[in-house]
């Protein structure tokens, strides 16, 4: 007997058919039919779930969007309990983050938002809600909480979790031709050490920086 999908399972096929077909073809180029097709179901139940085009790219783009964070949530675990190297877990968390800005998705969800912000003005707050803002918000939570322990020396969290993620991602877009050329991971390696040497050269609590042989 062959399994059916129920309906929650169903409209998230849906969706993630459509971000794919959207990111392959723009919105312009995108068919209800294609999207179908990715999703494996009937073009029908695509409509019975969403009612036409614009809305598929709205609810697209959001649950895209809320994948990336929960992603990018994780890769701040290790800054918890970052053990006694403080230096190495700020490099794996920014290494982490750079893979995860760099991959497919993330850069389809960017030159989506480029090319469609126009259409969609909307799909702007949607994707920096359920993004950056709440991203930087957590980091911020983390490094505040390690500056209470005494290991950095913030005062405002905030700002301190924007300029970490701004010395990660701020080379990202000279270097990958805004997401159109692949980077590799030797090089993200390089970007995260070069930011947290950055970061705690202003924000460090007197950590030493390790020889390099």
């Amino acid at each position: 007997m062959v399994a059916t999908r129920g309906s929650g399972d169903r409209r998230q096929a849906i969706l993630e058919g459509a971000f794919a077909v959207f990111a392959r073809r723009g919105y312009d180029g995108a068919g209800v039919k294609e999207i179908a097709a990715e999703a494996g179901v009937a073009k029908p139940t695509v409509y019975s779930h969403l009612n036409d085009k614009a809305t598929l790219f709205r609810e697209a783009m959001r649950a895209a969007g809320q994948a990336i964070l929960a992603e990018r949530l994780a890769a701040l675990e290790p800054l918890k309990d970052p053990g006694d190297d403080l230096r190495a877990t700020l490099q794996e968390v920014g290494h982490r983050l750079l893979v995860l800005h760099t991959d497919d998705r993330a850069c389809a969800m960017r030159r989506l938002l480029y090319t469609e912000i126009t259409r969609f003005p909307d799909t702007l707050e949607t994707a920096t809600e359920s993004g950056p803002h709440h991203l930087t918000q957590a980091l911020a939570d983390r490094l505040a909480r390690l500056a209470l322990a005494g290991r950095l020396r913030i005062t405002d969290p905030d700002m301190a979790a924007e300029q970490f993620l701004a010395l990660l991602t701020g080379p990202l877009e000279a270097r990958t031709r805004m997401g159109t050329r692949p980077i590799d991971d030797t090089a993200l390696h390089d970007l995260a050490h070069a930011a947290v040497d950055t970061f705690l050269q202003t924000f460090g609590a007197g950590e030493r920086r390790p020889s390099r042989p």
